[in-house]
């Protein structure tokens, strides 16, 4: 077969932007990132903790359609409820292999975390001009966002509501607990997107010595 006829190669990038959101909460929580599709999804549940702002303190799980991925002790934990055949460790599945099939799925998949409070995230593929223009060895990078992620524990989407009604007004019967128990100061519109890159990049730093 002569190289005019050959089949062209399609490589995967190398790269991917994802918009994550936060359901359920307005004004609207999110977060723009740019990672590599060879991160296995367990360290894209660790970059995506970090950029929302949660402690990781609870179960969590991808959700492509119908398929499940998640730690291993998650997947035999909900085995005891659920059909979990194709639920998948997330050490083992690639982030390109998940944007692959998302790109089939209307371009976005989800992120649930605290199974109790019950926060859902939206994932979606947007345009990679970000991912192109950045190298490998600058990533992870989170580019955008706005507002402040909700505390963990806070009872999901009404508790943190609730919690945000108390701060706001003296008189509320909750209000000094409430601010106690946050730590004093609570600011719902507080994001500092250069702060969080550059911890990161700290943090990483760290971990490599």
């Amino acid at each position: 077969m002569s190289s005019a006829n050959r089949p062209k190669q399609i490589l995967a990038p190398a790269s991917v932007a994802l918009r994550i959101e936060l359901c359920d909460i307005e004004p609207l929580i999110w977060r723009r990132i740019v990672v590599p599709t060879s991160w296995p999804m367990s360290t894209l549940h660790n970059y995506v903790q970090w950029v929302m702002g949660w402690q990781d303190t609870h179960a969590h799980e991808f959700r492509v359609g119908d398929l499940v991925i998640a730690p291993d002790w998650w997947i035999k934990e909900i085995s005891l409820d659920r059909e979990t055949e194709s639920a998948r460790d997330e050490r083992r599945v690639k982030v390109g292999t998940v944007i692959s099939e998302a790109a089939t799925r209307d371009g976005e998949f989800e992120y649930l975390y605290d199974m109790g409070d019950d926060w859902r995230h939206r994932l979606v593929l947007e345009a990679d001009s970000d991912a192109r223009a950045l190298e490998l060895d600058l990533l992870p990078l989170c580019t955008a966002g706005e507002n402040a992620c909700p505390p963990d524990d806070i009872g999901g989407p009404h508790g943190y509501a609730r919690f945000l009604a108390a701060l706001a007004d003296p008189e509320d019967e909750e209000h000094s607990s409430m601010r106690s128990w946050v730590g004093g100061v609570f600011d719902p519109r507080g994001f500092d997107l250069n702060h969080l890159n550059r911890d990161w990049q700290r943090r990483q730093a760290r971990t490599q010595r």
